[in-house]
């Protein structure tokens, strides 16, 4: 099956070679961000008339989740305008998707897990136009799969990992928000339940949840980040309310995978032991 990626350059879609490259998975291709640009219908539709692809995987997004909240009108573009536009690609030329969303659709508020099918109710812009685009997807194209993800790191691309650990040389202290509490992803686990999902051949499409087992804080993540990688840093535990930003995080969002588990049969991994496998390997 021909596997079109858009949004390669990113950390997820570079998380998706590394993994195609293990798994021997060769039908697959990783366009430019200009030749799969979802902003440009025309040229969509001419790299889809090209290549041919059976499944298209969306990793394309705006996430920066602080500066959304001045620049709307392009965050609403690229994740609202940009998945609906892959979707009726996906649609012209009969192409399933798997669409990557965000924990942040929920306010997270409620000290409980998270379900597909729970209230929305996202408090920042980034949530609110990725909650968009599931339901520009969902309108337009009967078959999709969105996983939403969180706390999403890699070896690739900046993420909270890779930053903590540049910080943990540069500095003796570090201040982390204790009272926000989810789940962390390693991103290889991500793509390789990506090419669970399209090796199974399923067509139960619709909204799942994937992040690594387990519950953490940032703060309680950063300690075992500089633990694991022997760094030698104090941790102090900051409030969200003494470290304001301008876009509101929620509070607990973690999520239930019990849907993705039981579809797809996936065996999804601890945090602390994918977290081990990413510091060796950036080691």
């Amino acid at each position: 099956m021909k596997i079109l990626v858009l949004g390669a350059s990113g950390q997820l879609g570079h998380c998706l070679k590394k993994v195609s490259e293990e798994r021997s998975i060769e039908d697959i291709s990783f366009p430019s961000e200009q030749d799969g640009n979802i902003l440009e219908p025309s040229l969509l539709d001419l790299l889809f008339e090209k290549e041919r692809p059976e499944f298209v995987v969306n990793c394309a997004a705006y996430t920066a989740v602080d500066r959304a909240e001045d620049e709307i009108d392009i965050c609403r573009k690229v994740n609202r305008y940009g998945a609906e536009n892959i979707a009726k690609v996906c649609l012209k030329y009969y192409c399933t998707l798997i669409h990557v969303s965000t924990d942040f659709v929920f306010k997270g508020n409620v000290p409980q897990l998270l379900s597909e099918t729970d209230p929305v109710e996202p408090e920042n812009i980034y949530g609110l136009t990725k909650l968009e685009g599931e339901r520009a997807i969902a309108d337009v194209l009967p078959k999709h799969f969105t996983l939403r993800t969180s706390w999403l790191y890699s070896e690739f691309g900046n993420n909270f990992v890779k930053t903590m650990l540049r910080l943990g040389k540069e500095r003796d202290e570090l201040g982390v928000i204790v009272d926000q509490v989810g789940s962390p992803t390693y991103a290889i686990d991500l793509a390789g339940a990506i090419f669970d999902i399209i090796d199974s051949e399923s067509s139960d499409y619709g909204v799942y949840h994937y992040s690594n087992e387990g519950v953490t804080s940032w703060f309680d993540f950063a300690k075992t980040i500089f633990d694991i990688s022997d760094t030698k840093v104090y941790v102090k535990p900051v409030k969200t309310t003494e470290y304001v930003t301008k876009a509101v995080r929620p509070a607990y969002s973690v999520m239930d995978k019990s849907k993705i588990k039981n579809s797809f049969g996936i065996r999804i991994p601890y945090w602390r032991d994918s977290l081990k496998e990413c510091i060796s390997r950036l080691a």
